[in-house]
């Protein structure tokens, strides 16, 4: 996509922000072929709320399957090549040919419920521009919490390692190696992140706070998702239908092995 089919759309979507303000909450209801599931959208990412609603009023999401299901974990959709896909066909490189800045915020996390923005490694943390993932997740102790911080902050140290502007170079080369599809580029500039994320200091370091760990001790989430992916709204309704889907037996590639798809998506009428 260009800088400047980019530029328009951004600007495009924070003139629908600006529209936004003060009015309730946005509803979306995803029909599936398992039942019916509320999401809510929050108006702290109005980024991705407002792509999420143009998508929503094209019909962009109706047809598509979940691709991947993991119980315990959630289920992820959003993929357009998913509607016409042929069973055991391998899925979740779709989307509407752009990304979604990066609105991480402190205060939206994983828990049970949590609608996030699925995305690839790219150094920016930037989301797809279509598919999503409703975390399902299971109760966590203080000890796969603690191991949980452990692992953000490694992801923390990688992140701001390669966006630290004395290694450049190693970005720019990670990044031209997806761009390119080079798989053993990107293996070796993966791994010099990793490495140079393992000595990286210069960062603040995260801790949950008191009121998401009760939370994920009580009615469980993917706490080890936090910081790292954009978590933009939740689940008002239909937990049960998110369980059901899965439930479902899947493949190797974690695709229900009989079809789960949206019928329709539309914004709901309060």
């Amino acid at each position: 996509m260009s800088h400047f089919k980019y530029l328009v759309l951004i600007l495009a979507l924070l003139y629908a922000c600006s529209s936004q303000k003060n009015q309730k909450p946005v509803k979306i209801e995803l029909a599936t072929s398992y039942g019916n599931v509320i999401l809510e959208l929050s108006d702290e990412t109005p980024l991705h709320r407002d792509n999420f609603v143009k998508l929503t009023n094209e019909g962009y999401f109706d047809g598509m399957l979940f691709h991947r299901v993991i119980n315990g974990f959630g289920i992820q959709t959003g993929d357009p090549e998913s509607k016409t896909a042929k069973p055991g066909e391998a899925l979740g490189n779709g989307g509407p040919g752009y990304t979604i800045p990066a609105e991480i915020n402190t205060e939206l996390f994983h828990k049970r419920g949590a609608l996030n923005a699925a995305r690839d490694n790219n150094p920016d943390r930037a989301s797809a521009g279509s598919q999503f993932f409703i975390v399902q997740g299971k109760v966590q102790t203080d000890s796969t919490l603690e191991r949980s911080e452990k692992r953000i902050n490694n992801w923390l140290a990688e992140y701001y390692f390669v966006n630290d502007p004395t290694n450049k170079a190693i970005r720019d080369s990670f990044e031209t190696a997806m761009k390119t599809e080079n798989e053993k580029a990107y293996m070796k500039w993966a791994d010099s992140i990793q490495s140079g994320g393992k000595s990286y200091t210069n960062f603040e370091r995260y801790s949950y706070p008191e009121a998401h760990r009760e939370v994920y001790k009580t009615i469980g989430g993917a706490p080890h998702l936090d910081q790292n992916y954009t978590v933009f709204g939740e689940v008002t309704e239909g937990m049960s239908i998110v369980d059901s889907i899965a439930a479902q037996p899947v493949d190797s590639l974690d695709r229900p092995l009989n079809d789960v798809r949206i019928i329709t998506a539309r914004i709901v009428e309060e």
